[in-house]
């Protein structure tokens, strides 16, 4: 007997839209995952954000980033303990202070929310995974950078914020690099906070004392510019050499005139984007190495995603500039 394709289509066609509405979304519509910063009003921090969003809509959740508006642990772990209460899908969050932060952390993972670390890490806490730059290796790049620019003489003054554990990496990853070369010495290592401001009076006290400095090498995103501003009010831009950090408006406009000569750049955007996505897979266990990460052995994610850097200066800057996408800014 001939069957008729009609009659075998028509139900089959109904069977599976029924099979498909039964089915239940990947995504649930109250999923919700927050970023958590130490300062985002900072350039750097809003273009984390646009990865952020682009990653959420891809994905059809919802994501907002949250943290106070300039450096502040102990605000940044009010935003985190904030975002814990909603208990939410996930947490991405870039830790100023591992001491502050991490028994929360520890709590939170405890409480079954995914915790992943991105740019700045703590990896003594419980957290699944970090997703960011290899910090010592950034830092031997800045000073194998002011090394090459000094020709392997000159005194040093490094700018950072002591006791946050990336800067401190990208300290130990100078002190390593500068090793090769004797004829360099690191005069001091001064505290900016964050702040460009900090970093321009500190670097135009020093030099109103008539300290000699060859070379600053700024280790934050603020403060090759604070410190570009001050040579420049000084009338010592081209006299003393300056290895910045990242990618803010300031630093690369400095590029382009000659106040600063390189800046070491990190990927924000890439961090916030796949550490997004990770933590996804980890609230729907999308990794199948275990039934749970929340009862696994061990987290079915790799331990540590290395984002990786550019060096950007004055001959490669019209390349960056035309290769970066302009990313709107949130409403």
């Amino acid at each position: 007997m001939k069957l008729h394709s009609k009659s075998i289509l028509g139900p089959a066609l109904i069977l599976g839209a029924t099979l498909a509405a039964c089915q239940e979304p990947y995504h649930q519509k109250e999923e919700q995952y927050y970023l958590i910063s130490a300062n985002i009003n900072l350039p750097y921090w809003q273009e984390a954000e646009a990865g952020l969003r682009d990653a959420a809509t891809g994905m059809g959740v919802k994501a907002e980033m949250d943290g106070p508006t300039t450096l502040s642990p102990q605000e940044e772990l009010d935003a985190f303990q904030k975002a814990v209460a909603l208990h939410p899908a996930g947490i991405l969050i870039s830790v100023a202070s591992q001491q502050l932060l991490k028994p929360a952390i520890d709590s939170a993972v405890l409480q079954g929310i995914p915790i992943i670390c991105i740019d700045a890490d703590a990896p003594d806490s419980h957290r699944i995974m970090f997703v960011g730059t290899d910090n010592f290796r950034a830092g031997q790049e800045s000073g194998k950078r002011m090394a090459d620019i000094l020709k392997g003489q000159g005194q040093v003054v490094i700018i950072s914020i002591p006791g946050q554990l990336n800067l401190d990496e990208r300290v130990r990853g100078v002190t390593d690099a500068l090793k090769k070369y004797p004829g360099i010495k690191i005069a001091q290592t001064m505290d900016d906070k964050g702040d460009a401001r900090n970093a321009n009076d500190g670097i135009s006290a020093l030099l109103v004392k008539k300290e000699k400095v060859d070379g600053v090498i700024c280790l934050e995103a603020s403060g090759g510019s604070g410190v570009a501003e001050a040579l420049h009010r000084l009338d010592l831009t081209g006299k003393i050499a300056i290895v910045s950090f990242d990618k803010d408006p300031e630093t690369l406009d400095a590029i382009e005139k000659g106040w600063i000569n390189a800046t070491i750049v990190q990927k924000p955007y890439i961090m916030a984007y796949y550490g997004l996505k990770f933590a996804d897979d980890l609230h729907h266990n999308a990794v199948h190495e275990f039934k749970d990460w929340r009862t696994a052995p061990a987290a079915p994610m790799p331990a540590w995603v290395d984002t990786g850097t550019a060096t950007v200066e004055k001959s490669n800057l019209s390349t960056f500039r035309e290769a970066l996408a302009a990313h709107p800014k949130p409403l």
